[in-house]
């Protein structure tokens, strides 16, 4: 049987690629919804191939274009996030692949753990926000969690050779992104555009600049925490350039597992989506003996301090995390438009951290007030 599939923000990179696994196998997989925040143009694109029993444009000014091109199709067109919610809870709906960016992803991703679909997760900031509730609600609703980030894909496969042994570390590999090589008062200076090319991925604007900052790394660590059920200090970052191996993990008897493959989110897009089963790709393989050397380095925190106050916030727990996520989101939008410097990032979110009043066990609605505060006082600052 076809499994159907719901993707969340699906004209964004994650979004585009899980359509190219799902035209590689029609055999196996129905999309029942598309939605989009802004792009109506690439939304119609992909209504007209895949032809979805629905599609939401969360943007109320495109919705009239979106309507306008589809209606000759058997395709419902509904706008704003709250469309999302109540669709993603269809019956038919088997998978939804949660890669809205940012914060507005949460709520979806909530309704759709509520009715108990498998959730293949791109949205990093649903568990660095509200990890402790998101994998509680998981668990009660009997939804799993399927992880679509390169690394947390890595993690997870290496972990199904365990064998019920319990993990020892987690070697959470970055890039190092675009500003690896460069010293510190050269990144001082760096434009958004700069910031822009990454070595090894395709990525969309926010998570490139996450990527160069290393906050996207600081994210998968909180991540990682929440998805295996590790303690912060069993998660060991370390920059890999290459990008070849996605992450490992390391057992009590010192044996370490990785996973290796080209930089192509489409593996662990396909794997999600088919698990427990591996599907042909027309992706690029593994060729070792061209491959040439692989290298490893401690990340400089010093460089990009984002990353030691994403440790920082996750040791700190309660609603900090939500905070930080939340003050970054504003600072890497005033940097996207060249309205602040790179290294203004990382002292916009410790001045929102220092203002953030702690709530050890927040709830939902402590989330989206820590949210709200967050942002309001990162716009301030900027």
């Amino acid at each position: 049987m076809r499994r159907h599939i719901a993707i969340l923000g699906s004209t964004g990179s994650i979004g585009r690629q899980t359509l190219d696994v799902i035209r590689q196998h029609p055999d196996l997989f129905e999309v029942d919804l598309l939605t989009a925040n802004n792009n109506s143009g690439i939304l119609i694109e992909q209504a007209l191939e895949f032809n979805p029993s629905s599609v939401v444009i969360c943007n109320a000014s495109k919705y009239k274009e979106v309507a306008d091109a589809l209606q000759d199709k058997d395709i419902k067109v509904f706008c704003g996030v709250d469309s999302i919610c109540e669709l993603v809870r269809s019956e038919q709906t088997d998978i939804v692949v949660a890669a809205m960016v940012g914060f507005s992803g949460l709520k979806p991703t909530i309704s759709a753990i509520e009715a108990g679909k498998i959730i293949a997760l791109a949205n990093k900031e649903t568990l660095v926000a509200a990890g402790s509730i998101i994998m509680a609600l998981s668990k009660r609703h009997n939804a799993p969690i399927l992880p679509v980030d390169s690394e947390h894909s890595a993690i997870f496969q290496c972990l199904l050779c365990a064998q019920g042994n319990a993990l020892s570390k987690i070697h959470l590999t970055a890039s190092g992104g675009p500003f690896r090589t460069w010293d510190k008062s050269r990144i001082a200076k760096a434009t958004a555009a700069e910031a822009l090319k990454h070595p090894n991925w395709n990525m969309g604007a926010k998570v490139t600049i996450d990527s160069a900052t290393m906050m996207n790394k600081g994210f998968e660590v909180m991540e990682a925490r929440w998805l295996f059920d590790v303690r912060p200090s069993d998660i060991h970052v370390v920059v890999h350039p290459e990008s070849i191996i996605h992450s490992m993990v390391e057992f009590e008897d010192g044996a370490v597992i990785a996973q290796m493959c080209h930089p192509d989110m489409r593996e662990p897009i396909q794997f999600a989506l088919s698990f427990p089963q591996r599907l042909s790709l027309n992706n690029r393989k593994l060729d070792f003996a061209t491959l040439g050397q692989l290298s490893f380095f401690e990340p400089d925190m010093d460089k990009f301090p984002n990353l030691a106050l994403a440790f920082e916030a996750l040791e700190r727990g309660g609603n900090i995390p939500c905070a930080l996520n939340a003050a970054n989101e504003v600072a890497v939008a005033a940097y996207l438009q060249d309205r602040i410097r790179f290294y203004d990032i990382p002292a916009i979110i410790e001045k929102c951290l220092a203002g953030t009043d702690f709530v050890a066990n927040p709830s939902l609605d402590d989330i989206f007030q820590t949210h709200q505060e967050a942002m309001a006082r990162a716009n301030k600052l900027i």
